[in-house]
Parts: C-alpha cells; sequence; structure tokens
C-alpha cells in the first residue's frame, strides 16, 4: 500500500505559468480535491460523464466516480484559474499487475481547450506519481478521442495490451509510459 508522504507534498500544490501562443495565460493552480461535494466538483464530473456517455456506451465506459478517486491510493486533482475549476485529473497506484499508477480522468472544460492545461495537469499527475515511487504509469482511452490519443502519444504514451481489471474492447486503447526520475 502507498501513502502519499512528505515527499510528495510537492507534487500536490503547485502553480504554472502557462503561455497558449506566446501569450501569458495566468497561472493554473493544480490543487488535491478532498471535497466530492463540492459543486463545482459535482459539475466538472458532470461535464465529463456527459462527454464520455456521449462517446460511449455504458459497457465501454470506464470512468470512476470522483469520489472512489479520492479512497486510498489515489488522488485527484483539480486546475483552476482564477478560483474557477477548469480541469481535472487523477492518478490511482495499483497493484494487480505489477506496480504502476494509472491515470483517469483526464477532463479540461471545452472553452479552455487548446491552451496547455492538459500537458501542465499529466506533467503534475505524474510528479504526484514518481514522489511515491511509481516507475510506470498506464491509462485507457478510447479510440473515438483521436484528440486524447494524440495528446497521450505526444506526452510520450504509447500503445500496450490491456492490464488490470480492463478485459478486451474495441472500444478501448491501452497505453503505457516509463516515469523517468
Amino acid at each position: 500500500m502507498y501513502v502519499m508522504g512528505a515527499g510528495s507534498m510537492s507534487a500536490i500544490g503547485r502553480s504554472r505559468r502557462l503561455r497558449f501562443l506566446g501569450r501569458p495565460l495566468g497561472s493554473l493552480e493544480i490543487r488535491l480535491i478532498e471535497d466530492s461535494s463540492d459543486p463545482d466538483v459535482v459539475a466538472l464530473e458532470a461535464e465529463s460523464d456527459d462527454y464520455l456517455n456521449s462517446l460511449y456506451p455504458p459497457e465501454s465506459n470506464h470512468a470512476e466516480s470522483i469520489e472512489t478517486l479520492m479512497k486510498a491510493d489515489a488522488a485527484f486533482f483539480g486546475g483552476y484559474i482564477d478560483e474557477e475549476l477548469v480541469a481535472c485529473g487523477a492518478a490511482k497506484i495499483l497493484s494487480d499487475d505489477g506496480i504502476y499508477g494509472e491515470i483517469k480522468r483526464v477532463f479540461v472544460v471545452e472553452r479552455q481547450r487548446g491552451r496547455n492545461l492538459a500537458t501542465a495537469l499529466m506533467e503534475h499527475i505524474e510528479d504526484y506519481l514518481r514522489s511515491n515511487g511509481i516507475g510506470v504509469v498506464r491509462l485507457e482511452t478510447g479510440p473515438r478521442q483521436p484528440e486524447a490519443l494524440e495528446f497521450y502519444r505526444r506526452c510520450g504514451y504509447v500503445e500496450r495490451g490491456s492490464f488490470g481489471k480492463y478485459g478486451l474492447d474495441p472500444l478501448s486503447v491501452f497505453m503505457e509510459k516509463a516515469l523517468r526520475e
């Protein structure tokens, strides 16, 4: 079992200055979210669910509830600009197929896409996993999200077979990345 220790706190709350096409974006503050009942969190989860439900049938939709992603061996992060929750992503630490981290629920509200928020969020999540001694990170996404597939490839992820609790599903694409110190 992995528990967030003092070493992982540096990866929990951090601000990043962002640029978009050479123009300053302001600061994206990435925070650990601990209250799944917060109205902004509930609204972001609903927007993410609506998007995924429009693409995949229930048997191929592997989104986990935010409440689940706040339990032991998981961390759920929110990305805030000027105190507005505009992005989220989570990491789970698992040992059902070797020891690895799994990325879950990476989502940026539509009006904020294309501003490198997902990149900053992924870097933050990967830093969190590294700080907890995790050397491999995996994720599941789908072929009906070509923008997500391209994004993950740019982040260094490569396709692999199913892992952990996932079975074969033509609407799932499994990816992996080795984390470097």
